[in-house]
């Protein structure tokens, strides 16, 4: 399905990472699946002198071997390039975006930007926008972080609202982008089957977990000014919580959905941290069979430093759906395998005549995996063949690649049609990025001011002993292998 209309997509921050790996790749597999509007551009901003014949080698170069996994297609890959236009700015120049404007001033539709650079750069490129007239008929989209505590994050919001209303504003968090991620609005809320049963009376506990593979690579420096606590838990960790715990919407436009998330987070008593939140950092160790470096000792990190490389959460929902039921969070560096995933945990039958394995916790629960391969599991018991009531664990699966043989998109792709065609639903609403700064922010005051550091943990294990002893006091543990 092609986009409702012609657009302008102004990108900012041309070259950088997430331009060459994710958003330029998005664009052009929507432009290969004929989902952008034929005459729609797209204007990337150089910071330094430069032409477009430079950029485009630089495109080639860089982005094609993001692209290239679904097969190369020539064809679509040089009238893609067509769409790629090319303008010059000094981003400290106010004045230069006059030059901006003259370059867009005769291209249709209607006018996206994306400001895929630092935080300490949106406010600056919103203001020069609007003193050339470009916060008109206009939308833009802020990348994370958004700031570094609730202060800093409500002064960009500040700022940016002054110039954008928040209709016009997209907050991007590509985890809401990932079609697990909307199944599970549609499982929740498509399917009598389960809706009964997601609430507190038969669910036992939620996991929630994004692991890593990978340490800090090139971004100490970055990292070690920000932790896992404000790089995964604020953002990407208590947006999946919402959309598992929030109540049912009563449509699934975009006011609809984002008024029930983060409602009803129940606060941290700062003298409960030390009860509920784990923090950990990594040690040496070996991950598929290769040697790492401890974090101290990655280019970039303070060798004294005390960031956090890992973080495990108890957190609760303060509601009748909720009450009572434990939500583990989990994320972390340098871990056993790269995973994303959603862990429900159902309550045993109150009574067994088949034996211990049927009053097991865990025994029925759903696992919606994110990453790597997109699938929902539904695990219940059956009987073993053969002699005797013997039980064993077994479970129905969904998986996307192989149920869904077209119409896959990336997350990013799936974001980036939605602000093209104005759809907010996906995207960050102002008072739920103020909730979730407000909800971490005394952790992260209490570690700040704390004289314990991180607990170790061995650089290919699932993070510190602490995490698993936090879920053993509730009679659970977490889910490690599938």
């Amino acid at each position: 399905m092609q986009t409702d209309s012609n657009f302008t997509f102004v990108l900012f921050g041309r070259t950088g990472d997430l331009s060459m790996r994710k958003i330029l790749p998005a664009l052009f597999e929507a432009h290969r699946a004929g989902m952008l509007a034929n005459d729609g551009k797209i204007l990337a901003v150089a910071r330094h002198a430069s032409y477009r014949d430079e950029y485009l080698a630089w495109v080639n170069e860089h982005v094609k071997r993001y692209v290239s996994k679904n097969g190369m297609d020539e064809a679509a890959w040089s009238s893609f390039l067509d769409r790629i236009e090319f303008v010059n700015i000094d981003l400290s120049n106010p004045d230069d975006f006059v030059h901006l404007r003259e370059a867009i001033k005769d291209l249709l539709g209607i006018r996206v930007s994306y400001l895929a650079t630092g935080p300490s750069l949106f406010v600056p490129i919103c203001r020069a926008l609007a003193s050339v007239g470009l916060n008109e008929n206009a939308r833009i989209v802020l990348e994370k972080p958004l700031g570094y505590d609730l202060k800093s994050s409500n002064a960009i919001n500040d700022a940016v609202g002054e110039i954008f209303a928040e209709e016009q504003i997209y907050r991007i968090d590509y985890y809401l982008g990932k079609e697990p991620v909307q199944n599970l609005l549609v499982l929740r809320f498509g399917n009598a089957l389960f809706e009964p049963l997601w609430r507190r009376e038969w669910v036992e506990s939620t996991q929630i977990m994004i692991a890593e593979e990978l340490g800090v690579e090139a971004r100490g420096d970055f990292y070690d000014n920000t932790g896992a606590l404000r790089d995964m838990v604020q953002n990407h960790l208590l947006q999946l919580l919402s959309i598992v715990a929030m109540a049912p919407p009563h449509s699934m436009d975009s006011d609809s959905v984002r008024d029930e998330k983060l409602r009803a987070l129940k606060p941290i008593d700062p003298r409960d941290i030390g009860k509920v939140a784990v923090r950990g950092q990594y040690h040496s160790g070996v991950i598929r069979g290769n040697s790492v470096p401890a974090y101290a000792t990655e280019p970039g990190v303070k060798p004294d430093s005390s960031t956090e490389t890992f973080v495990a959460l108890k957190v609760e929902i303060e509601n009748w759906r909720w009450a009572g039921v434990p939500f583990f969070l989990r994320t972390g560096k340098r871990l056993a395998d790269r995973v994303a995933e959603i862990v429900v945990n159902f309550r045993a039958v109150p009574h067994s005549a088949l034996g211990a394995s049927a009053l097991r916790a865990g025994a029925n629960r759903l696992v919606i995996r994110l990453q790597p391969n997109e699938t929902i599991r539904l695990y219940c018991l059956a009987k073993q063949p053969g002699e005797g009531m013997n039980l064993a664990s077994v479970h129905l699966d969904l998986a996307f690649d192989q149920f869904f043989h077209e119409g896959q998109m990336e997350a990013y792709q799936r974001l980036l049609l939605d602000v093209i065609n104005g759809r907010l639903a996906l995207f960050v609403r102002r008072n739920e990025q103020e909730a979730a700064w407000r909800w971490v922010e005394p952790i992260l005051n209490e570690w700040k001011v704390s004289t314990r550091p991180p607990k170790p943990y061995a650089a290919g294990t699932w993070g510190p002993a602490a995490s698993s002893a936090m879920l053993a006091q509730h009679g659970t543990c977490w889910l490690e292998e599938d």
